[in-house]
């Protein structure tokens, strides 16, 4: 069993589910290329115990394909991205946690 997040245009993810095993085949295809071309978006596995992409998928996170990680959506327009952390840096008392 793996978990895949679907990606919208943006690389915004829309949807998590549930799968195969990422090393199993469906019809000759890896997991990620067959519900991707099913879905008719992009799929991108995902990991509950952060072993790939930094941190598991949430709706509304962003894949970022440079540095292969799930990032959180941004707590305020004036946070900084932290490419070390994977994490925006908020200054501001009025802020979301981010997790």
């Amino acid at each position: 069993m793996a978990h895949y997040a679907f990606l919208d245009e943006n690389n915004i993810v829309t949807e998590i589910i549930t799968g195969i095993d990422e090393t199993e085949l469906i019809e000759g295809l890896d997991p990620e290329t067959w519900y991707g071309n099913f879905r008719g978006q992009k799929c991108i596995r995902t990991s509950y115990n952060h072993k790939i992409r930094v941190r598991y998928a949430g709706i509304g996170m962003e894949y970022r394909e440079d540095l292969d990680a799930f990032i959180p959506e941004k707590c305020h327009t004036e946070a900084t991205f932290n490419e070390e952390t994977y994490n925006w840096n908020c200054t501001s008392t009025e802020h979301i946690p981010v997790l």
